[in-house]
């Protein structure tokens, strides 16, 4: 029996793991942000430098009476309240305590202030404040292969403490690195500008072009960006684009190219107005009862109103005392 039998291929999820395909959903991260136990912890400091002074008078007492059992509850008196202060943390504002005990995460204090957490427990400080760094400008190719050159900012904020502390390594530099990997796919999907739209086009083009659809180019860069570092628990506020430039080996060809078709758009609007114009003054004449003209005269007088209305220098007035015949 063959082996490329469909009904043998095995399930997705019979398959080793090395065989598996690693994606977004691939990622196998099973932690997420929970709430750690924790309650104020200043009664628990007076109560604990209470214990550590009361250890240390029955020590001293111990030692001056002979009295070994003072002794040993003083000493356990002092060690109770050192094992007790050591769940003690301090949580600043725009920050968050992720809570450990022997290599198990517990969970995650953001109650600012000073807080008690079981004891014999590690904590790590997370910043959840807002993020923004700027993407420096980078060259790549846009989608007609123009090398452009194109940065962006880029607002983001800790959501998950928990992923972001265990799920990479530093969630900050990982940021950094998707960001500029999403924005270099960005600009590699759209054209910096739509070459078709020219002397005769719609004004508006259909195309998402980097140039002129700004805003969506940011909403999908920061749909990318948000999606790239979802594992690392941080969510993604704002991206817009910050820089975007035609590369300089090609950016005076690429000027020469826009003030050409800026000057045949001009032209367009000035020979339609000139003609609108002209074809006005003739219905106007051949309105009047006054004044008759033949077509000759009509074909004259609409080439000189066509000549001065889109002529760029002032034209002279030349008068005609003969006939056109």
């Amino acid at each position: 029996m063959s082996s490329d039998d469909p009904d043998l291929t095995p399930a997705p999820e019979d398959q080793p793991l090395s065989s598996r395909p690693v994606g977004h959903d691939g990622i196998r991260i099973d932690i997420a942000e929970r709430q750690a136990w924790h309650v104020s912890g200043i009664a628990f400091l007076v109560v604990g430098l209470l214990a550590i002074l009361g250890g240390a008078a029955l020590t001293v007492l111990a030692i001056i009476n002979g009295v070994v059992w003072q002794g040993v509850l003083g000493v356990l008196l002092m060690l109770a309240a050192l094992v007790l202060t050591t769940g003690l943390r301090i949580v600043n504002p725009g920050e968050a305590a992720v809570v450990q005990f022997l290599g198990h995460y517990l969970g995650t204090v953001r109650t600012t202030g000073l807080n008690l957490t079981a004891p014999l427990t590690s904590g790590r400080k997370v910043s959840v404040k807002a993020v923004n760094f700027e993407v420096e400008p980078m060259k790549v190719n846009d989608s007609n292969g123009n090398p452009i050159e194109i940065g962006a900012i880029v607002v983001y904020q800790v959501a998950d403490t928990a992923k972001a502390a265990f799920a990479v390594e530093d969630h900050d530099d990982f940021v950094r690195k998707q960001a500029e990997s999403a924005l270099r796919h960005v600009a590699m999907s759209h054209p910096y500008d739509d070459h078709s739209m020219g002397f005769g086009n719609e004004a508006h083009s259909p195309v998402i072009t980097l140039r002129e659809s700004t805003d969506e180019v940011s909403a999908e860069l920061a749909h990318e960006v948000a999606e790239r570092v979802a594992v690392s628990g941080v969510e993604i506020i704002e991206v817009r684009l910050a820089h975007l430039a035609y590369a300089q080996e090609i950016a005076s060809a690429m000027l020469r190219r826009q003030q050409a078709n800026a000057v045949l758009s001009a032209r367009q609007v000035i020979v339609q107005g000139a003609t609108e114009m002209a074809k006005q003054a003739v219905q106007e004449l051949d309105a009047s009862s006054d004044l008759e003209l033949d077509p000759e005269r009509k074909a004259a007088m609409i080439t000189n109103l066509l000549v001065v209305l889109c002529s760029e220098q002032n034209t002279q007035p030349v008068l005609n005392t003969g006939s056109l015949y």
